[in-house]
């Protein structure tokens, strides 16, 4: 598998939640929705969910493995970082693409 494009949609100045971006696996899935977290020193990937009636949060999509959540991982979070050097501080969401 492969994280063949990253867009960042928007990002976020205040809190926790630091960006929403579109993931391409392989140039042929394309993935909506996930979001990057920082809490304390540890930046992570946040995959889509939806709330349940009961009003619990489940993916509705996810790696199954810990090598495949590394490799998105590893993608979104490098992708973002390098997203942010280049965008002025004002700006809060145009969009960047990685291979």
């Amino acid at each position: 598998m492969e994280v063949t494009e990253v867009k960042v949609r928007k990002i976020f100045k205040t809190g926790p939640m630091k960006a929403v971006v579109s993931i391409t696996i392989d140039n042929e899935l394309a993935l909506h929705d996930v979001k990057i977290v920082s809490s304390g020193e540890k930046t992570f990937v946040v995959m889509p969910a939806k709330k349940n009636p009961n009003g619990e949060f489940r993916d509705i999509i996810h790696p199954i493995n810990s090598r495949a959540r590394a490799t998105i991982e590893t993608a979104v979070i490098t992708a973002y970082e390098e997203y942010l050097k280049t965008v002025p501080d004002e700006e809060t969401s145009v969009p960047v693409e990685t291979v």
